[in-house]
């Protein structure tokens, strides 16, 4: 989850101000660090400069230091990294939603590159790509050791360009190679679809405008229900990795009554704020289910937390990727950018769901067998990702998921769906009868 870089700066700024006329009183133990900063500044120019003019071979001074910032923000958490201007452009376009490529969402597992997720309706998609695959190669170079922005760029370019993957999969005998041509991908963030008076809206991520987007979807499947307000609404976050922060609370704020908690962040030396909601544009009190999964992280969590902790959705699905950190994106003078974590959130009853995720109310496996995405990576999977911290929560919501109602039927409008969660999802709510949730009891009772 992202967010930009403005009240981070103005802070920044603030701490110069106050730290300038205390330099001269400054205690001596703050000295003594600045002295060994320095010390360590003077040795990384001396190494520098025996590089440069004695190596076997010339180097460019800009991708050895380059090279060194990465080095250095790669002793960090993984989500903090150096982007060169290239891949920085590339950062923005992915905000703005459009970009050439094959719409695959990547993490490193322990040395390995695999997949949290295909984006839906891209070349990934429909190759057949699955998350947990991992990336053994990209156009036969091998991922090992290939750092994310490396790999990305490499499957990155214009449309109709072919990028050669070489895949491992559990069940596979031998890794596999599939080809794949770049398309240009212009993620339409918010779609949906009626089932007879229950709306199903699929977010794929948050990007700018999102919230905006998912109103009008709203708004377009009330008018094909005859301008009748929906009888329920499956907001589906699975594979949504996440995206911009003020997003995130302005889908969390749609579905809330004011003056409601929706996040909180906790930073460095009391860094910390809260978002609250606001008592407009709200939604109907319609029942309402949030679909999620290993793929659904960071913002996707944000807003399941959200509805979970205020009673408002019920939860259903598998276990999410446990991201509970923020980042700020900072653009240096050169065009490159900076992503750096400063902060970890909670949700609204004090929970952070670093590396543990939201944990449904109804376990819903994602195909007949019975899975339930075990295989798919996560935060704590993560090569230096942060642990989990003792919960702070003020009361805790059920840290198991509920059985199904043993009275949920199968109705007519969705028997040929071949998506089992979501099939799941539409009978539960069709099911409803009118009245509060009730989330202690299991009562399937909708508001």
């Amino acid at each position: 989850m992202t967010r930009f870089p403005k009240p981070w700066r103005m802070g920044f700024a603030a701490l110069l101000l106050w730290g300038a006329p205390a330099l001269a009183q400054k205690p001596t133990d703050a000295v003594s660090r600045d002295e060994s900063a320095y010390r360590q500044l003077e040795l990384f120019a001396r190494v520098l400069s025996y590089v440069e003019n004695n190596y076997v071979e010339p180097v460019d001074r800009k991708t050895l230091i380059q090279g060194a910032i990465q080095g250095m923000l790669d002793t960090l958490d993984p989500h903090t990294v150096f982007m060169p201007p290239e891949i920085f452009r590339e950062m923005k376009i992915d905000t703005s939603g459009e970009f050439g490529g094959l719409g695959i969402e990547i993490a490193r597992k322990g040395d390995r590159l695999v997949v949290v997720a295909p984006i839906d309706d891209t070349p990934a998609a429909r190759a057949g790509i699955k998350a947990g695959d991992e990336l053994l190669a990209i156009d036969g170079e091998s991922t090992q050791g290939m750092d994310l922005g490396r790999a990305l760029q490499k499957m990155r370019g214009p449309a109709g360009g072919r990028v050669l993957l070489t895949l491992m999969r559990a069940g596979f005998n031998a890794p596999r190679e599939l080809a794949i041509l770049r398309d240009h991908i212009r993620i339409v963030s918010v779609e949906g679809a009626l089932y007879d008076g229950i709306g199903h809206v699929k977010v794929k991520n948050f990007q700018d405008r999102t919230d905006v987007s998912l109103k009008k979807e709203l708004d377009r499947l009330r008018a094909l229900n005859g301008g009748k307000e929906l009888d329920g609404l499956v907001l589906d976050l699975r594979n949504n990795p996440g995206g911009l922060l003020d997003q995130a609370v302005a889908m969390s704020d749609r579905f809330l009554p004011g003056n409601l908690p929706i996040v909180s962040t906790r930073g460095r030396d009391g860094r910390n704020a809260s978002e609250k909601s606001r008592d407009r544009d709200t939604e109907k009190d319609y029942p309402l289910v949030v679909l999620v999964n290993a793929g659904s992280a960071s913002a996707s969590e944000i807003v399941a937390g959200a509805l979970q902790d205020h009673g408002r959705a019920v939860i259903m699905g598998t276990q999410t990727f446990g991201k509970g950190s923020v980042q700020t994106i900072i653009e240096l003078e050169d065009g490159s950018g900076l992503k750096l974590t400063i902060a970890r959130y909670y949700t609204p009853k004090g929970r952070s769901i670093q590396e543990k995720g939201i944990t449904p109310d109804f376990l819903v496996p994602e195909d007949s067998s019975g899975k339930a995405g075990s295989d798919a990576p996560r935060e704590k999977d993560l090569r230096r990702h942060f642990k989990a911290e003792p919960s702070q929560a003020t009361s805790e919501v059920a840290a198991q998921p509920r059985t199904l109602p043993a009275n949920l039927k199968d109705w007519a409008v969705t028997a040929k769906l071949a998506d089992p969660q979501l099939k799941v999802a539409l009978n539960y709510l069709h099911g409803l009868a009118p009245g509060p949730v009730s989330r202690d009891s299991g009562s399937t009772a909708g508001r």
